[in-house]
């Protein structure tokens, strides 16, 4: 394939209780400053943080397992997502989104959420690795396809 390589760029955790997963994690020493929690009135159900320690900065999210079940559609209506981990890689392209995906699902691995536009404005797609973890594949975000979060 004549493509450019994915990069590594995110850790993002299903929390089964995101208020005691940001407490654990603030506890720990991860920096993060108050306006990176997305609060809704049903409660927390993202929380972002830069690790400067990693190579470019790659993010370390926590998502509820409410939300994880909204953008992922293979997560949709599940009750196993606490603990569960996606593994995110960016891509220089929306279109490169869409052409990672089909050569992995081609070759056999299963796609858990198929490329989309989504509402934080980057395309973004889900495929499992041989051992079942999930990993997100993602375009720079662009302006013009962004939407408002949905309702969690």
């Amino acid at each position: 394939m004549g493509k450019a390589p994915a990069k590594f760029s995110q850790l993002n955790i299903s929390c089964g209780d995101p208020a005691a997963s940001l407490a654990f994690y603030r506890r720990l020493g991860v920096e993060i400053p108050e306006e990176m929690v997305w609060r809704t009135s049903t409660g927390i159900h993202h929380v972002s943080a830069r690790m400067a320690e990693v190579p470019e900065g790659a993010g370390f999210d926590l998502d509820s397992t409410a939300f994880a079940g909204l953008w992922n559609a293979g997560w949709k209506d599940r009750d196993d997502l606490r603990g569960r981990v996606v593994v995110g890689f960016h891509v220089p392209s929306r279109d490169a989104v869409d052409e990672v995906y089909a050569d992995l699902t081609v070759a056999g691995h299963k796609g858990l959420q198929a490329p989309y536009d989504a509402f934080w404005g980057a395309r973004y797609a889900i495929v499992e690795d041989p051992d079942g973890i999930a990993v997100g594949v993602m375009s720079p975000a662009s302006p013009e396809f962004r939407s408002a979060p949905p309702d969690v």
